[in-house]
């Protein structure tokens, strides 16, 4: 810059220089080695751009966009394929859902989970649905009329009954089609959080799921298979046409306890991994911008684990539901002819309350493991923490992160209807023990009446 006095204005000004020769030019440089020089033109192969460490100055090269120059685009890349660990953790069962009709949800290529009834993943949902529905539709005309011209023991109508309710799961695949937006909606919340993560923790989020993934892929259908075999060959008679859907409305209902299971694995896992960096973290580093870094990531933490409850609210419901009578239609076939004895039928019978009940606590169970994961097991970690080597910002942050801990609910709520947890589970069980009291005590009376006819036999003949 150069001062000089201007007689038209009467005053000193200022000039810069030519803002051509004082442009500000990015390289992006890198030593360049004595192998990259070209002996034939003395000249340095690294500076047209040959070489892996040679200068990147963007000089003679095609004009790119400011995006382009100035926005880092291996991260994007990065942050694309490290976005896709959950998914990636729970991918078969999404898979064996998916090939159900189940779940008609479409993965972008940049690795977004959306919803579109156009879609491809739709079309074939729709039309596995039809088909089965069509299938089924002759197997329940079938059940209903061996209902209507039933006769025999008490037993044998609560089998009749059982195998048209069993038939009711279809209902999960449409109402799954009503949710499969939001479920999409936590794929991408769970995308999101793996992104802040890494830039938090400096390192993926490892949930190492994939084997506990494929397992239920693998084993649970043929699991499913296999007690709905048993069942038809305890309790009528084995007809391999009328197997097959029945396989396939088990597999659906159980391969939707396989999901529940691993996303609250994951919520479980996520959370432990998020309490033990966190307490690592403060070994080291105090300040108060790490703590409302891990903060927040438990934000989103507890906000996935509500949404996780909300997203298929009306499909477990239905399930839980679907269950406890299940549970309570067996138990009340099998404690009806308790007087009798067991038969070959009641194997049926408890193979299908055994297998329901177990269903019905691995849902609550794993809500309630990870409910706690998220926040009781995280205030432990916050309460445990040493404040008095901290400075008063720092102080301030670890209040502010236990006040959040405890106004935000990190339980799995079904839309409101009720907290999925253990004692969910216990309150089923209470009120099937209530249930099941019924026929006990019909049991116990036609016991009763059986001895004393055989009394006044014994009488009369005496």
């Amino acid at each position: 810059m150069s001062l000089f006095f201007n007689s038209e204005t009467m005053r000193f000004e200022s000039t810069l220089l030519d803002s051509k020769n004082n442009r500000n030019v990015f390289l992006d440089v890198r030593p360049v080695s004595e192998e990259d020089a070209d002996p034939s033109t003395g000249r340095l192969a690294g500076l047209q751009g040959k070489a892996p460490h040679a200068f990147s100055n963007r000089v003679g090269f095609p004009p790119l966009t400011p995006r382009e120059a100035f926005v880092d685009q291996s991260s994007t890349i990065v942050n694309a394929q490290s976005s896709k660990m959950v998914y990636e953790s729970s991918k078969p069962i999404y898979m064996v859902l998916r090939a159900l009709g189940v779940m008609p949800y479409t993965r972008l290529a940049k690795g977004e989970s959306v919803f579109a009834l156009s879609s491809p993943a739709m079309f074939y949902c729709v039309t596995f649905f039809i088909l089965l529905t069509i299938y089924l539709l002759f197997i329940a005309l079938s059940r209903i009329e061996i209902v209507r011209t039933l006769e025999g023991r008490f037993e044998e109508a609560v089998i009749a009954y059982l195998f048209i309710v069993n038939i009711l799961p279809i209902l999960i695949i449409p109402l799954m089609w009503y949710e499969t937006r939001k479920v999409a909606s936590i794929m991408n919340g769970w995308a999101d959080f793996e992104i802040v993560y890494r830039k938090t923790a400096g390192r993926e989020l490892e949930l190492r799921l994939r084997t506990k993934a494929m397992l239920i892929a693998v084993l649970l259908p043929i699991l499913c298979s296999l007690s709905v075999a048993i069942t038809h060959v305890t309790m009528v008679d084995f007809r391999l046409l009328q197997v097959i859907p029945y396989c396939i409305l088990d597999t659906i209902t159980y391969m939707m306890g396989g999901y529940w299971y691993m996303t609250c694995e994951t919520l479980s896992t996520t959370a432990k991994i998020l309490a033990d960096d966190f307490q690592k973290a403060l070994r080291h580093v105090g300040p108060a911008a790490k703590v409302s870094e891990y903060r927040s990531l438990w934000l989103r933490l507890s906000k996935l684990s509500r949404d996780t409850g909300f997203a298929t609210c009306y499909t477990f419901t239905f399930i839980c539901l679907y269950l406890f009578f299940i549970i309570t239609l067996s138990i009340y076939g099998l404690m009806s002819q308790i007087s009798d004895g067991f038969g070959v039928k009641d194997i049926g019978l408890a193979v299908t309350a055994f297998c329901s009940v177990g269903l019905l606590f691995y849902i609550c169970d794993e809500a309630h493991y990870a409910s706690f994961n998220v926040r009781t097991n995280f205030q432990k970690k916050l309460l445990m923490v040493e404040l008095s080597w901290m400075n008063t910002d720092a102080q301030t942050e670890i209040n502010m992160f236990l006040r959040a801990t405890e106004m935000n609910p990190s339980s799995i709520n079904l839309g409101g209807f009720f907290d999925v947890n253990r004692t969910l589970f216990k309150s089923d069980d209470e009120e099937l023990a209530v249930t099941i009291s019924h026929p006990e005590a019909a049991a116990r009376s036609r016991v009763s009446a059986k001895n004393a006819i055989r009394e006044r036999r014994s009488l009369v003949t005496a």
